[in-house]
């Protein structure tokens, strides 16, 4: 029986082995067959909204946008109004670059005819793209202009644990109209990215995340494939009946806690947090009713998930923006999953190289045509222009290319060849 185990083990071990061997030596031979250039002096970069640092020693924040619910500026009378933790260098001791994000409730437009209330860093969907150099140390002025409690967690980072974003567990939330210092140094290199941790299911989806790129001096990829555009594609799945159903439940209970909170009545059952877990059994034993059982879920009405959105950039077809690419040019894409689906990216006419998975460099490019980004993975991939036309690139499971149900829509854009004349132009579809 053991010899049987052991040789059955290693004919699958052995099997797997060659398997990755051969894929390994095929995608070395593609790549050997085309062209090489050398680097070009400059890489466009292509990321929602590129966040400068701030010039100024204070907050900068931007003025609050319109939006559904009212903007805080203050916290509550007795709390701090800026929050900085211990754990990192002070301001005189290391030389960093300042970040200014804000948080507030914005009008957000998903795709024509759509609009959807959202938490909104620096009030727009996705966040602000930070893009650093590996080491360079980083400060980020995170003020919340919202009636709710938030963090930011930087997916990713090797981070000191008290920057680390996770309520309860390395800071207190952040409380409206407070300003929390968050500092460290950006390593490792790589495609990462920031969220908010606190009430995760509902603030991660409802648009609190963004793409943190930290880029190496000398790229070892860029050497390879010597691409000149990086574009950076945050995917995005939205159940938009559950948002606005959980956002609204969400602003009456923290008004309630705030109240109680102001007149010094808000115990650990209310909020639902305790110092140990002994605590908790003995609020058990008082006959004190934990959230997730059926009788309270069913009092405070909340709803299931049915994503019914799924968007690239903020964005779902058709206002996904395209993706540019000349004839003989490599380009590089970022992906980032900051939803809670699994998807499956294919892109038509091309093979292209997957470099990198979860930010770190592959010891070896993985030569493939669909590459799959579960939730809170990232995945970069280089692709060469051998194949004029127009090409669309979308999730496999086209469940998600749909808007509200109806295809095509959703994850789904477009490789277009700029230099192209072709005998056929993209239409706009909206349903097939």
């Amino acid at each position: 029986m053991g010899d049987g185990v052991e040789r059955r083990t290693f004919l699958k071990t052995g099997l797997a082995v060659a398997a990755g061997t051969a894929a390994a030596e095929l995608a070395t031979r593609a790549e050997a067959a085309l062209p090489r250039t050398a680097p070009a002096a400059r890489v466009a970069s292509i990321a929602p909204r590129p966040l400068s640092p701030a010039t100024t020693p204070d907050p900068g924040h931007q003025q609050p946008l319109p939006a559904g619910g009212r903007t805080v500026e203050r916290p509550m009378h007795g709390l701090p109004e800026v929050v900085e933790p211990t754990g990192a260098p002070a301001d005189d001791e290391v030389a960093y670059l300042t970040y200014d994000i804000d948080l507030q409730i914005a009008r957000h437009t998903p795709v024509t005819g759509v609009e959807a209330h959202m938490l909104a860093f620096n009030g727009a969907v996705p966040g602000p793209t930070i893009r650093v150099m590996e080491n360079d140390w980083v400060k980020v002025r995170f003020k919340n202009r919202t009636e709710l409690m938030h963090t930011i967690h930087w997916h990713g980072l090797d981070v000191p644990y008290t920057m680390d974003g996770v309520p309860w567990v390395t800071q207190d939330p952040v409380r409206p109209g407070q300003t929390f210092v968050y500092r460290f140094q950006a390593r490792p290199a790589g495609t990462r990215f920031y969220h908010c941790h606190f009430g995760t299911l509902l603030h991660m989806q409802s648009g609190m995340h963004g793409a943190f790129i930290v880029e190496k001096p000398d790229d070892p990829i860029r050497r390879r494939f010597p691409y000149t555009r990086d574009y950076t594609l945050i995917l995005e799945s939205w159940d938009l009946n559950f948002m606005r159903s959980e956002l609204n439940a969400m602003l009456r209970r923290m008004k309630e806690r705030m109240l109680l909170m102001k007149i010094g009545k808000l115990d650990a059952e209310t909020q639902g947090v305790f110092k140990t877990h002994e605590q908790f059994e003995r609020a058990l034993e008082s006959g004190y009713i934990p959230p997730y059982t059926t009788q309270r879920v069913a009092g405070e009405g909340r709803a299931g998930l049915d994503f019914n959105f799924f968007g690239i950039n903020g964005k779902c077809y058709p206002d996904t923006e395209p993706l540019l690419i000349r004839r003989d040019e490599w380009i590089r894409i970022r992906l980032i999953n900051a939803g809670q689906l699994e998807h499956y990216m294919h892109l038509h006419g091309h093979q292209f190289y997957i470099v990198a998975e979860d930010g770190n460099d592959l010891p070896e490019p993985v030569w493939q045509n669909t590459v799959r980004v579960s939730p809170g993975k990232t995945a970069d991939i280089v692709v060469y222009g051998d194949n004029p036309g127009y090409w669309t690139f979308h999730d496999h499971d086209t469940r998600r290319v749909t808007n509200n149900g109806i295809y095509p829509g959703g994850m789904l854009t477009v490789l277009a060849y700029e230099d192209l004349d072709g005998p056929y132009v993209p239409r706009v579809a909206l349903d097939e």
